[in-house]
């Protein structure tokens, strides 16, 4: 199974409650969007071990999903779970580096040093600012007909939960996973032109799962928290610049280069790049020495778009090993290298 009802909630702020303790804290939200109250529902702490959250701030997101969300009506809207939308896929979206993320404990007495610390960082900002909006992404639960919200207390009970990565999980939490099902926090400040993005996921998660169930894959040892797998080819091959606008009219001669961080060959025989739409090209330019890099030329199935898109690296398996995207911001003109 995934998650019956997955979509997008967009409002204002209208309140925070943090909650700490054993059992199944939440960070809670209260959110106004479209003429109806919401509760948004954050886990703190995990009901399996180890139990403190993965999590990842980038305060200045790009992506190019986010010319689309930015025009989504308040309120709650579901979303179907596939590429080239607004849904959101941690593994096969890019849009962050998992490397980047660290755990961090619920609530701690003192200051900046716990999940809830954090998230309060980001959600009184927007709360004191009237032309934020709020882009909870998760599951919906309710309405709930003459059930007050047990704490806010609105009613009828209403709002999103599962706003974290909602794949390669275990044991009984495997019945939600999905691909393009993952929940997120996202805030925009359109006064500075600012795009805040929350990132969240356990560590009992797989990084690598099945392209359709979302399943954990069983024969891949779980990476380690900020770092590349131990003989893994996760982040040993880095996408580190595309040309995708080429001089001339199409079909354009775009290109991926890669770059081989390891300190051994590695043969590309088998791999290949997936653009937005998860069209993959295979390479066939065989044997990539170390340290070197490689200017790869596309050729259809796969395209880089000219108003954003994301460009994946897959091994021969089908495993991802790193990811990038760019927005139509970054294309300035015909001939120029985007740079990652």
């Amino acid at each position: 199974m995934s998650l019956s009802d997955y979509g997008v909630l967009v409002g204002r702020i209208a309140d925070r409650k943090r909650e700490g303790g054993k059992g199944s804290p939440h960070y809670q939200i209260h959110v106004r969007g479209g003429g109806v109250d919401f509760r948004v529902a954050v886990n703190v702490l995990s009901a399996l071990p180890p139990s403190e959250l993965l999590y990842v701030a980038d305060e200045d997101f790009q992506h190019p999903m986010l010319a689309e969300l930015e025009s989504a009506s308040e309120g709650f809207t579901t979303l179907p779970g596939k590429p080239a939308g607004v849904a959101l896929d941690f593994i096969r979206g890019n849009l962050f580096d998992r490397l980047a993320m660290r755990t961090l404990p619920p609530d701690l007495a003192g200051p900046d040093n716990d999940l809830a610390d954090k998230l309060d960082h980001y959600v009184l900002r927007a709360s004191r600012d009237p032309n934020s909006r709020l882009y909870a992404f998760g599951q919906r639960w309710g309405p709930e007909p003459g059930v007050p919200d047990k704490v806010f207390g609105f009613s009828p009970g209403n709002g999103v939960h599962d706003v974290h990565m909602n794949q390669g999980n275990s044991g009984r939490f495997t019945r939600d996973d999905g691909v393009w099902q993952d929940g997120a926090l996202l805030i925009h400040f359109p006064a500075v032109r600012q795009w805040v993005a929350i990132f969240l996921a356990f560590q009992s998660q797989t990084w690598h799962t099945d392209d359709t169930t979302g399943h954990a894959l069983p024969r891949i040892t779980p990476p380690v928290p900020g770092r590349p797998t131990p003989g893994a080819s996760d982040h040993l091959l880095r996408i580190v610049a595309a040309l995708v606008n080429p001089v001339g009219p199409a079909p354009e001669a775009e290109t991926v280069t890669i770059v081989n961080t390891g300190t051994q060959p590695v043969d590309l025989t088998g791999w290949s790049i997936a653009d937005r739409d998860a069209h993959r090209f295979q390479i066939i330019d065989g044997v990539l020495p170390a340290g070197e890099t490689r200017r790869i030329p596309l050729a259809p199935p796969a395209a880089l778009g000219n108003r954003g898109g994301i460009i994946t690296l897959l091994d021969r398996g089908g495993l991802k090993v790193d990811g990038v995207s760019y927005t139509a911001a970054d294309v300035t003109e015909e001939g120029r290298t985007i740079v990652f």
